[in-house]
């Protein structure tokens, strides 16, 4: 393909984590418990380079306005016209509040007031942390990109309930209705298993 041809965003995608060839040699990697390691992991047999996984870090905002909170209506999948909080993948080089802020500039184009750390949230089997920060949104006016169909001020009895994307969203949509009559936001931490319906 001549690179300056513009190709079509549907045309990259994210690889699997699963690795079957080395990044160093490009030999064919194994599935060993290295030495001085307690589990399996893809192993170069040829240079000896380990490919290790870790966690990935969802980062996103709790942008509130007034007495309402906003969401974006995702135009890409998974979860294509579902309603979220602003969030998305951390960069390296950033924090997590760097990340978050990121993120909500790019999906939702609003003017923030970042706030403190409101949920984290383990995903084990989706190999993913959720950082949720508070925020407060210091205008009405929004510019999202073009990850977002929309994005929309919601009163806590108009959320959407039926229409959001991620248990993570949802359940951080539900202690903040708990939360916010009384504007007392504790930390909280917890974790979304298998049987719990996380799609992310």
């Amino acid at each position: 393909m001549n690179k300056q041809q513009k190709l079509e965003s549907s045309f990259y995608y994210p690889i699997p984590r699963t690795l079957h060839y080395c990044t160093q040699c490009g030999k064919e990697l194994a599935r060993i418990i290295p030495p001085d390691d307690n589990r399996v992991r893809d192993a170069c047999p040829h240079c000896g380079a380990v490919h290790y996984q870790n966690p990935r870090c969802v980062v996103g905002l709790v942008p509130i306005w007034e007495d309402q909170v906003l969401l974006c209506r995702r135009a890409i999948e998974p979860q294509y016209n579902k309603w979220t909080l602003p969030a998305g993948f951390m960069e390296l080089g950033e924090t997590t509040a760097q990340g978050a802020v990121r993120e909500a500039d790019e999906e939702a184009g609003a003017q923030l007031e970042l706030g403190s750390l409101y949920t984290i949230i383990d995903v084990p089997h989706a190999e993913q942390v959720h950082f949720f920060y508070l925020a407060k949104v210091l205008s009405p006016q929004l510019n999202p990109g073009n990850e977002t169909l929309e994005a929309q001020f919601f009163t806590f009895d108009a959320i959407p309930w039926a229409d959001i994307a991620f248990q993570t969203v949802a359940t951080t949509l539900q202690y903040l209705v708990e939360d916010f009559p009384k504007q007392h936001f504790p930390l909280r931490n917890y974790a979304i298993l298998p049987n719990q319906a996380e799609h992310s």
